[in-house]
């Protein structure tokens, strides 16, 4: 596996920290709630969609530390 695919990831949530918390208006070090995700899942903007897309992605490998399969 080539090293760009491997670290997509890291690449796209270190474009610009933070800017899902600034566009849904959370504070940076709070989580931001399903109810706002919800909302701005649906919304008429699709760059948004798309950031909501990536959180919720990210939501679901938090905490798995990089662990590699044997």
């Amino acid at each position: 596996m080539s090293h760009k695919k491997s670290q997509w990831m890291a690449e796209a949530f270190g474009k610009d920290p933070g800017k899902l918390h600034r566009r849904l208006h959370v504070p940076e070090g709070e989580r931001i709630s399903e109810t706002k995700l919800r909302r701005a899942e649906h919304s008429n903007d699709p760059t948004l969609r798309r950031e909501v897309a990536l959180a919720r992605t990210g939501r679901r490998h938090a905490g798995r530390g990089g662990k590699k399969a044997a």
